[in-house]
């Protein structure tokens, strides 16, 4: 059987081609697609490639679906079952996993790709990362799995505690959720975006204070006013993934704080860091990459809560075929994410 897919072959080179449908080996299972979604590692991928990747290989990683077959050895999942998917999963065995830094993890295996109508789960996510879902979550929120994770990953290794101020630099989806997520951690938070439709998004979600950049000479000196006697925040968060949005998240930490650079950064860039404000001020800067098997397991518990709701992260939907259009509208910051809707 035939079905289309999306690959991708290079910087703003998307091709909707024809393949067979994938059939599950030992351990593996087949499932049909009923709700993917645009991302802003997609967007990324699309503007200028992947590093670690090398072209053509299949698009899209945030999915939910209804098991269509079953692989030999399954036996927790069963033809039928509706499912959320994460779309990796670490090998347990490798230095890094031995020493629990899960998310360093050189030999993890991934979902490969889906925009298409069916998207084969490997053994180990199966195993590790896929989850049965209840009767009253929607595909479109089970979907939110994989950055909900991320998010939740980049929240827990940022040291947050109850009256914390926290600055999240992007209000774009992965830092709405980790804005929401500083909130329930007792947090006083901070957003900064240059769209006014995200920042409403962050209003709804009962941020604090939100900066529109487009509206300030000196983002820095706005979050830092923000603060008690401008001392910065305890803090600061960039989720954007520009060089120049680092080395400001840098600039609006408080002496002691901690800067969590999330947003991945195009290869080949780099930042400069003022010397003596990090050794005078004790700031500890770290990245924080993808996440962990805990923290897919609790963003799936707080999907279950109903925490983080689909009609507020999914405001739009295209046709498979109209896909560059559902990413570009994506990057606009119009909305947030996009459901790609497959037939």
């Amino acid at each position: 059987m035939k079905m289309k897919t999306v690959m991708f072959y290079g910087p703003e080179d998307l091709r909707i081609e024809e393949v067979e449908a994938p059939v599950p080996g030992p351990g593996e299972v087949v499932i049909e697609t009923k709700a993917t979604l645009t991302c802003g590692t997609t967007v990324k991928r699309y503007k200028r490639g992947y590093p670690v990747w090398d072209p053509p290989y299949p698009l899209g990683h945030e999915v939910s679906g209804v098991i269509s077959q079953v692989g030999q050895g399954v036996n927790r999942f069963k033809e039928g079952t509706r499912v959320a998917v994460h779309n990796t999963a670490m090998c347990g065995a490798c230095y890094y996993c031995k020493r629990g830094n899960f998310s360093l993890c050189p030999n993890y295996v991934h979902i490969p790709g889906t925009y298409a109508k069916y998207v084969k789960i490997p053994a180990r996510i199966v195993e590790q990362n896929m989850f049965a879902m209840p009767d009253k979550m929607s595909f479109r929120q089970a979907a939110l799995l994989e950055p909900l994770a991320c998010a939740v990953y980049g929240v827990e290794e940022s040291d947050i505690h109850i009256g914390d101020t926290v600055v999240v630099n992007g209000a774009g989806p992965i830092g709405l959720m980790m804005a929401r997520l500083c909130k329930l951690k007792g947090a006083r938070v901070i957003i900064c975006d240059l769209s006014e439709n995200r920042l409403e998004v962050a209003k709804q979600l009962g941020i604090d204070e939100t900066i529109n950049v487009g509206d300030v000479d000196d983002q820095v000196a706005a979050v830092r006013g923000l603060t008690e006697e401008s001392r910065g925040a305890d803090v600061a968060i960039e989720a954007v993934g520009l060089p120049e949005v680092w080395e400001m998240t840098i600039a609006m930490a408080r002496k002691g704080g901690l800067v969590n650079l999330f947003g991945g950064c195009a290869g080949g860039t780099s930042i400069n860091i003022d010397t003596k404000l990090l050794h005078y001020s004790q700031l500890t800067i770290k990245g924080v990459l993808h996440t962990t098997p805990l923290h897919v397991n609790a963003a799936f518990e707080l999907l279950k809560m109903g925490e983080f709701k689909e009609e507020v992260f999914v405001t739009g939907e295209f046709p498979l075929e109209r896909v560059v259009d559902a990413i570009k509208d994506h990057a606009s910051g119009k909305g947030l994410k996009n459901a790609i809707v497959i037939d």
